[in-house]
């Protein structure tokens, strides 16, 4: 399985937030923290406000903070809507078409090991992923500055 750098820039955004803690935080200073396009992040941070794990506040000294607890924020649930395809294979697709499909094994095994890798995710909240606080703060710039 490999997710899109959607999927990977709005986890990092996640990440970022729940070490900063609270307060408003400049999707500049995220972008700048893992050295990612700015107007890329502004479009995972609004696909991240519509679902409701982020607050936007626009206009001078705005910015984006978690809109839920960092226990409440599911990983698995996150990927499931930032991802916009999750058929490993195009067989997952209605009409597919293979010629071996009526008696391929290979989709029911690929199914299975996508439902695993939910589940693990699914066993994962954004509050797991930001417990090495100390050295997240150090490794993403904010131990100097005294945030969070």
């Amino acid at each position: 399985m490999r997710l899109t750098e959607h999927t990977d820039y709005a986890l990092r955004t996640l990440i970022y937030l729940g070490v900063r803690g609270d307060g408003l935080t400049p999707v500049g200073e995220v972008a700048d923290a893992f050295g990612l396009s700015k107007n890329h992040l502004l479009k995972v941070a609004a696909h991240l406000a519509a679902a409701g794990y982020v607050q936007t506040v626009r206009g001078n000294g705005g910015g984006l903070r978690l809109a839920q607890p960092a226990e409440a924020i599911n990983i698995g649930a996150v990927v499931r809507i930032t991802e916009t395809d999750m058929n490993l294979v195009p067989c997952f697709c209605d009409g597919g078409g293979c010629r071996i499909e009526t008696a391929c094994l290979l989709r029911a095994t690929l199914n299975s090991a996508l439902r695993a890798f939910l589940a693990e995710l699914d066993r994962t909240t954004l509050a797991d992923l930001v417990k090495p606080r100390a050295r997240l703060k150090h490794l993403l710039g904010l131990a100097k500055t005294g945030v969070g």
